[in-house]
């Protein structure tokens, strides 16, 4: 398929593109958000301000706490009467993050989805296994839009219920599954509990995101499968996934769409915009939302921006952690994505694992919870057990327990991955 002219543009052309939405995005919010009106005066900042791109660094961020704040609707900048489609995330505290599209917005969703899967290898006509959950996650119906945009079949599915995945894999022969990578490998473990060789099946395409996963995790899916597996990034404040993709050409890094989203990193602590190619927390400004728009959004993402390979757009590192799945154990940080690095390097462990924080005393500990593979001994994955805890003092600097468990002994997500569990007092 052709690729959108869009696609083709020079970066001159793009940052011009940029700079007339974002000028739009910022007074549409502005005029129309109350929140934003009160935080940019209290900033001192002004949408007749915005002469460059640069000049976003004056203007404020915005957290998921702001959305909190202003729940249901207060985010909203048209009537509620336009906005045809509501998504939440899932609250800890009680209060979902609320986010509203108008029927413009559910088209640009759908178009930008579109170009994630053509751009990761999709095709027209392609069958596409949706395993991703619907109804107030934006996963589903956003996979489900923007493959039936690109002209593809639908398959439904929404997550859980292994077995019939498995059933619907093997009858409908889909060419395509979109789904996290932790319950893709989940389905890969079902199909071989079934006697299926997992490399047998129609699949030639994985769609993955909604959860940070590495290089390691994509090898493994890779050799099982023996399909692409490429990264879509989104998250239900700035869309949903769709937001960035890679490219199936060269799995680099998912290109940000910047034509309607534009990219920052930011320093976590002083909040300060860094330069592209250092790490920091990803923010997001929507350039064509209607019914929310969103001003320099805190993901909570840490990666950095690259230059564009396979399009002119740039690129974001693939994204290992997130500030707030940021462990700290004795003085030492690290992420959960370290930790299965480590397991997938290590043959008689499997991918599904836990870490559980608990106290004794005034000192933090961690014990990794993962499971052995079906054909390893439990002497063989006692010896792996000490190994890996000799790799994590060796890499990461901090002395963790390991506990080996039977197979299928991990409870296996069915959506976005959880593998931390916060047992302290």
């Amino acid at each position: 398929m052709p690729l959108e002219p869009i696609e083709r543009a020079s970066v001159d052309e793009l940052r011009s593109l940029q700079l007339q939405r974002l000028q739009w995005s910022v007074r549409h919010a502005y005029d129309n958000v109350p929140h934003y009106r009160s935080a940019f005066n209290a900033a001192g900042a002004h949408p007749d301000d915005l002469k460059t791109l640069d000049d976003l660094a004056a203007f404020p961020t915005t957290s998921k706490e702001d959305l909190r704040a202003n729940y249901p609707f207060g985010m909203f900048a048209v009537p509620r009467e336009q906005v045809v489609r509501l998504h939440a995330s899932s609250g800890t505290t009680g209060r979902p993050t609320v986010v509203g599209y108008t029927r413009d917005d559910i088209d640009t969703w759908a178009k930008l989805v579109a170009r994630s899967i053509r751009a990761s290898g999709g095709r027209p006509g392609d069958v596409v296994h949706v395993a991703y959950g619907y109804g107030l996650f934006t996963g589903g119906l956003g996979a489900h839009y923007g493959a039936e945009e690109l002209g593809c079949t639908v398959v439904p599915v929404s997550g859980g219920m292994t077995e019939r995945q498995v059933l619907l894999i093997r009858d409908f022969k889909p060419d395509i599954i979109m789904v996290t990578p932790s319950y893709l490998l989940a389905i890969v473990d079902e199909l071989e509990r079934q006697g299926v060789d997992p490399r047998g099946t129609s699949l030639r395409l994985g769609i993955l995101g909604a959860e940070p996963w590495t290089e390691d995790m994509r090898r493994e899916i890779e050799e099982r499968l023996g399909i692409d597996a490429v990264d879509i990034y989104g998250l239900s404040e700035v869309m949903g996934p769709g937001v960035a993709n890679e490219c199936v050409e060269t799995k680099d890094g998912p290109h940000v769409w910047e034509d309607h989203f534009y990219p920052e990193v930011i320093d976590p602590v002083t909040g300060a915009v860094l330069p592209d190619g250092a790490f920091g927390e990803l923010v997001f400004t929507s350039l064509t939302k209607q019914a929310m728009p969103v001003i320099r959004y805190r993901t909570r993402d840490l990666t950095r921006l690259l230059p564009g390979t396979a399009r002119p757009m740039r690129r974001m590192e693939k994204i290992t952690g997130r500030t707030d799945d940021m462990m700290i154990l004795r003085g030492v940080n690290l992420f959960p994505t370290q930790i299965e690095e480590l397991i997938l390097g290590t043959a008689e462990l499997s991918p599904h694992f836990q870490c559980v924080l608990s106290r004794s005393g005034r000192l933090d500990s961690l014990t990794v919870r993962v499971e052995r593979r079906p054909e390893v001994s439990a002497a063989a994955a006692a010896g792996a057990a000490t190994s890996l805890a000799a790799k994590v003092k060796a890499t990461i600097g901090v002395t963790v327990a390991v506990e080996v468990v039977e197979p299928d002994g991990v409870e296996r997500s069915m959506g976005k991955m959880r593998r931390i569990v916060d047992n302290r007092v």
